[in-house]
């Protein structure tokens, strides 16, 4: 299972809005045979793939995948009969299909004589997916805050300079990351203050590849026609208060914000800023992991990378689980996910 979890991580984002997913194959003495991910949209789910190499090897043995297989016909036909029909007499999987139209697979297997198991290192396959189970199961997209700081946690000087906090390394890893992304969030702030393009770019400047969605979260429409974020470079939408509505502070209402862009398509988001636009999403709970960039700079004073949490005392910080660490040049990106309760 530990191997068919890191197959399907190693596929990042190019399923979407499809399920990372992989799987193994076991003989019927318990030897690893073939295996396989679900690489994208329209290609072969993990479990096909999988029997595909494995070939007559297959029956008789065990598969062993990170997500219930599936029991519809949609691009592709149903994983349940291609299991069934490979003659494979157990599947072990991690996370049961929370998605009505393609659930009921465990039952069909059942039902074909398959002995079935469920619940094998759930949580790390639940990891793996987390961007489509977000999506799934709470009807929003999954969120990515990045932002960079120096390390005394300061977005920009006390006389306002931001340009450049972070290294070379980490704007070009940045940009990696807005590319693998569907929207990009900046609020009105981050808009006037530092009129940013929210493209993706190449070392030279230029916009590359096909480019996220812009979202300015602007309640009062107060965009300018001439912002950057106006131009053809990338489609924008300027969401204000009349569009996605507000909440009880008077600004647009995030939960229904992340609804619309659900609706539209849209399944990972990255939020760029500002502090307090990232203060609002993680009061609301609403961030599924920070992406920091630490510059090794000290300035005492200016803007703090985040406001407006409602936080007031340190037990009821948001607390963080460090996922990874990385050097970006002369700085380090810290990947991490704040700590939930189970089942939110």
């Amino acid at each position: 299972m530990r191997r068919a979890v890191a197959l399907a991580s190693s596929v990042d984002e190019a399923t979407h809005p499809n399920p990372n997913v992989g799987a193994v194959v076991l003989d019927r003495d318990g030897v690893a045979v073939g295996e396989g991910r679900h690489e994208q949209v329209g290609g072969w789910h993990a479990e096909v793939a999988a029997l595909a190499a494995a070939g007559s090897r297959a029956a008789g043995g065990t598969v062993v995948v990170t997500l219930e297989p599936c029991a519809h016909t949609g691009r592709t036909g149903p994983c349940t009969q291609a299991l069934v029909d490979a003659g494979v007499v157990r599947v072990v999987y991690a996370v049961g299909d929370p998605t009505p139209r393609a659930a009921g697979g465990a039952d069909q297997l059942r039902a074909a004589g398959v002995e079935v198991e469920v619940g094998l290192l759930a949580a790390e396959a639940e990891q793996a997916n987390e961007r489509w189970l977000t999506g799934v199961r709470l009807g929003r997209p999954f969120v990515v805050w990045k932002l960079a700081t120096t390390l005394d946690g300061r977005v920009a000087a006390a006389d306002g300079t931001s340009r450049w906090i972070s290294s070379p390394e980490s704007r070009a890893d940045a940009h990696v990351l807005r590319s693998r992304v569907d929207a990009i969030v900046a609020g009105i702030g981050t808009v006037l203050a530092d009129d940013p393009a929210l493209t993706v770019r190449d070392e030279a400047g230029r916009t590359v590849g096909e480019q996220p969605l812009r979202v300015v979260v602007d309640t009062h429409g107060r965009t300018p026609d001439t912002a950057r974020v106006r131009d053809a470079a990338a489609p924008t939408w300027v969401a204000t208060g009349a569009d996605v509505g507000v909440d009880a502070s008077g600004e647009v209402d995030l939960p229904s914000l992340l609804g619309a862009l659900h609706a539209k398509g849209h399944g990972y988001v990255l939020l760029e800023g500002g502090p307090t636009l990232a203060g609002g999403f993680l009061r609301a709970g609403l961030v599924d992991r920070v992406v920091a960039y630490l510059a090794p700079t000290l300035l005492g004073a200016g803007a703090a990378a985040l406001s407006g949490t409602g936080i007031t005392t340190l037990a009821d910080g948001v607390r963080l689980e460090v996922t990874e660490v990385t050097r970006c040049g002369p700085d380090v990106r810290v990947t991490a996910r704040p700590r939930r309760e189970e089942g939110t």
